[in-house]
């Protein structure tokens, strides 16, 4: 418990520091850019788990980490090969391509991730992004927390709902790594994660582009450590493939032919849905019920929003519409995610409303696309392949 507790105080002594410098000063500054003073130049992807397991928990508790439960404090270990060495202790027998991997992560954790430095978490609860400033390196927090969630970095989350839809596919690629901790670097993804974090939307690698490589900036050297720092060699191709799904959805199917993509869906569920032409439609886009004429129960009303974050209004438009219609049920298709306002105002709902996200809406594709129309498949074609499942 001292250690949670001494974590907090360092963390709530810096917070006051940085509001004083943001306040003024020669080095006053915008919030979003590192709060060291300089831009940042080194960013780093951590998972809360395969199942996203720690995703609550790393927010809550403001830190990146865990996992690893089997190893003791790093506090000690100041080397890349003690650490090398402590693992290989920990995990007698395992394959050395494994030893090496996690000797990389572990060591990116204790040794590498520095104050200043940007955190990106990929979150598999919300199939939502979250990203900070680590704000002090490596902790062992010990006793006061349970065994998987003891090795981390402190970070002061600054977004915790960032859509995957606003990022481009080359960076999802790489965000989509199946390392647990890793520092991508390709295609401009230190500036690209930069704006992101300061304006949600990722410019790509070409916008940042000058004839000297990108404006006003020095990147650390790449160090080459199993993957760490070339994630794309590990490619979580589950992942990778829902991002390239989602990407040519979003360009085939924008604006209204969104609707039309989540109506096939249902009719293929066994609704009969009839679909609002394009321009205003009162809060309806979809109306669909069950039975030949689409008139029992359950009745349907779908609000389908393809542009950017949702917010807590337009869920309360859905539940206004759905009680001046006498629907049972609302289904929510927002393709750039929903705030966190709206996710608290959904909770009450959560018997009466669903919520499709993009990520939801390409997993009910998949579920349903042999018996999609003909007209959707060539539209949007696809294949299955088999791939090795990581049992590691």
């Amino acid at each position: 418990m001292r250690d949670v507790l001494r974590a907090k105080t360092s963390f709530n002594q810096y917070l006051s520091a940085a509001a004083r410098a943001t306040r003024s000063g020669p080095n006053a500054r915008v919030w979003n850019r590192s709060p060291y003073g300089v831009r940042v130049t080194k960013a780093w992807v951590i998972r809360a788990g395969r199942y996203g397991e720690r995703d609550r928990w790393a927010l809550d508790n403001r830190c990146s980490g865990g996992g690893w439960k089997e190893l003791p404090d790093l506090t000690p270990y100041t080397t890349r090969e003690q650490i090398a060495g402590v693992v290989a202790t920990t995990f007698p027998g395992a394959p050395q391509g494994r030893l090496n991997t996690y000797a990389g992560q572990l060591w990116a954790l204790r040794g590498r991730i520095e104050p200043g430095d940007l955190l990106v978490m990929p979150m598999k609860t919300t199939k939502q992004i979250a990203m900070g400033w680590v704000t002090e390196g490596y902790r062992y927090l010990g006793d006061a927390q349970p065994p998987d969630c003891r090795h981390v970095v402190m970070v002061d989350w600054k977004v915790t709902d960032l859509p995957r839809t606003a990022v481009k596919q080359d960076l999802l690629y790489t965000l989509g790594s199946a390392v647990s901790i890793f520092a991508p670097s390709k295609n401009d993804a230190i500036a690209r994660l930069e704006h992101l974090l300061a304006h949600g939307s990722d410019p790509g690698a070409a916008a940042l582009r000058s004839p000297h490589g990108v404006e006003g900036r020095v990147v650390a050297a790449v160090t080459d450590d199993s993957g760490v720092d070339q994630p794309e060699l590990a490619t979580d191709y589950a992942q990778a493939a829902t991002d390239q799904i989602m990407a040519r959805i979003q360009e085939d199917f924008a604006g209204h032919e969104l609707a039309t993509l989540v109506a096939a869906v249902l009719e293929v569920d066994g609704f009969r849905c009839d679909v609002s032409p394009p321009g205003p439609d009162g809060g309806v886009d979809i109306s669909a019920g069950r039975g030949p004429l689409g008139l029992d129960s359950p009745r349907l009303l779908v609000q389908v929003k393809s542009g950017g974050q949702i917010g807590a209004p337009v869920v309360t438009q859905l539940q206004g519409v759905m009680s001046t219609h006498g629907a049972d049920q609302g289904l929510l298709v927002a393709w750039g995610g929903i705030t966190r306002q709206a996710r608290d105002t959904l909770r009450h709902q959560r018997l009466r409303v669903r919520v499709w996200e993009a990520t939801d809406l390409v997993d009910a594709v998949l579920r349903t696309y042999d018996r999609l129309p003909e007209e959707i498949r060539v539209q949007l074609p696809l294949k299955r392949i088999w791939v090795l499942s990581d049992s590691q």
